[in-house]
């Protein structure tokens, strides 16, 4: 069953309008009802502005901004054109790089942004105010006539009160769905382009993948709605990711209410999970080393969590384990995929006896180890990941030839091995691994066992320039007492291999980490250099 997000939308609309669809922390909660009125009202703001089928129209917002986002983004769809989700913590030159090299004909923003002068630029209040919805009547409206524009930026530290400042911009009462359906308005087709997701950089310029209606829409509308088991489902994924892309797609189609919060903090977003009794959280790996490193488990009721996804990067095992004791009932989960290769992924219920497995392929997806030809390896032959969704493939925006998507086949860029079981284990990114001597070292491997020591936080290994072999191991931390690098390499003496073990170790008050939460190790590698 192909379906498009608009229909979608319009479908949960129709059946549950009044159901509750997102909620960010201190704003009025958007109902499904809402969110198709006043999509479809800025759709035809879209319209009227001149915006065709296949414009490309960048999105810019930021973690407050969630609402407003997700109106924004299904508007932009609903008018035929294409979303362009940005995060407002881009810098401007980099704002510029990706909606000229989109072709952006205009931007919606938050207010009070600045943002690159590329087309027209409008906020999600602006384009309403065009809109023959808009209703001059300053009566307020009885619970459930009302729709904010706007989002209220909370300045509270808990959840207990809130000292919100209001950013509520213009209001609107609107009645019957079909009172603003538009003879403007064509629905689009399952094949059109809908979105267009940056990637981090984390590897050089960063490339625009494009991804169809049907992709994104894909296995969605199902009589049984993922997560039944929650009324809540709580995330502090950025905009602008391809995680936090997921989860509004979930709150279109799954079965909580999907609720965030304008900036995650950990002892915030653990307020946020025991305030909603969140049967469903999902973080990366970075949220999970703050949450344990804050005991957010002593001070929270964490106990109605049954599922705990992790996402972006692998999660450490000992990250893990440690999540096993700050939510008791929660199956801590790992979810592997990238931006190219979404919806396909891997799903790992933590195991300790398969430490750093990311699983197995689900829902008719695939995964093989192959060469750089796209020759399939056997099992425990280590060689490039490569996915495949049963979706509709997505692809380079502009360069649909790249090398990356062959034959509905993604290269994810990593190195790794399938065990005779099907279990896939990451050996580390192709770009990542360090070349000392004659040997290869896994990153990944390092972390892991660096990890196991019990002074350490956080860690990062990459490699750094030496005259004689090449390159050699070092190794960035974040410790909760002074850790001497003597002392780590002893304790690393019985669990790597001499060629393993970090020639450089230095310790810092945090690792740089790109808007996805994945380590940046060309910023480690340029301080280390700079040092």
């Amino acid at each position: 069953m192909n379906l498009t997000v608009p229909q979608l939308l319009r479908d949960r609309a129709l059946t549950d309008p009044d159901g509750v669809a997102l909620i960010v922390h201190g704003s009025v909660p958007l109902t499904y009802g809402q969110w198709h009125e006043r999509s479809t009202a800025l759709a035809n703001s879209l319209v009227a502005r001149g915006v065709t089928r296949g414009d490309r129209v960048g999105l810019v917002f930021g973690g407050a901004d969630w609402v407003d986002y997700a109106v924004a983004f299904c508007g932009v769809l609903t008018s035929g054109a294409v979303a362009v989700p940005l995060s407002d913590r881009l810098s401007t030159a980099d704002l510029r790089f990706m909606l000229e090299n989109c072709r952006a004909t205009g931007v919606i923003h938050a207010g009070g942004l600045t943002v690159p002068e590329i087309g027209w630029s409008a906020t999600v209040a602006g384009l309403h105010a065009e809109t023959s919805y808009e209703t001059a009547d300053p009566t307020p409206p009885e619970p459930g006539d009302l729709t904010v524009s706007g989002s209220e930026r909370s300045t509270d530290s808990g959840f207990g009160g809130s000292t919100a400042e209001s950013e509520r911009h213009v209001s609107f009462r609107f009645g019957d769905l079909g009172d603003v359906e538009s003879a403007h308005l064509k629905d689009p087709e399952p094949g059109d382009l809908a979105q267009i997701l940056y990637t981090s950089g984390t590897t050089g310029r960063p490339k625009g993948v494009s991804a169809t209606h049907a992709n994104l829409a894909y296995g969605c509308g199902a009589k049984r709605r993922p997560f039944a088991h929650s009324t809540h489902l709580v995330h502090a994924f950025p905009i602008g990711t391809n995680a936090g892309q997921t989860m509004l797609i979930n709150a279109l189609d799954a079965h909580p209410a999907v609720v965030t919060l304008p900036r995650f903090t950990p002892s915030r977003f653990a307020a946020l999970i025991e305030s909603y009794r969140a049967g469903t959280v999902f973080l990366v790996p970075a949220m999970a080393i703050e949450l344990m490193k804050a005991g957010v488990g002593e001070r929270h009721d964490l106990s109605d969590v049954l599922l705990l996804g992790s996402a972006a990067a692998p999660l450490p095992s000992a990250v893990a384990q440690a999540l096993t004791k700050a939510f008791p009932n929660a199956t801590i989960t790992n979810y592997y995929t990238s931006t190219e290769a979404a919806p396909a992924q891997t799903i790992m219920m933590f195991d300790p006896d398969r430490p750093g497995s990311v699983g197995r392929p689900v829902a008719g997806g695939r995964v093989r180890i192959a060469t750089a030809e796209g020759e399939p390896l056997a099992a425990g032959e280590t060689g490039e990941v490569w996915m495949r969704s049963p979706a509709a493939p997505r692809a380079y925006y502009g360069d649909p030839e790249s090398g990356t998507f062959r034959n509905g086949w993604v290269r994810m860029g990593d190195l790794g091995r399938i065990d005779a079981e099907g279990y896939l284990y990451l050996v580390d990114r192709e770009s990542d691994v360090v070349k000392s001597g004659a040997y290869k070292v896994s990153t990944i491997h390092v972390e892991e066992a660096v990890y196991q020591h019990p002074a350490v936080i956080e860690a990062a290994a990459f490699g750094v320039p030496h005259p004689v072999l090449g390159t050699v191991v070092s190794v960035a931390l974040v410790t909760r007492v002074p850790l001497a690098p003597e002392e780590l390499r002893l304790f690393l003496m019985d669990r790597l291999a001499s060629y393993e073990l970090p020639a450089h170790v230095v310790t810092v008050d945090t690792l740089p980490r790109n808007d996805g939460g994945k380590v940046d190790k060309r910023a480690l590698r340029r301080a280390t250099e700079n040092a």
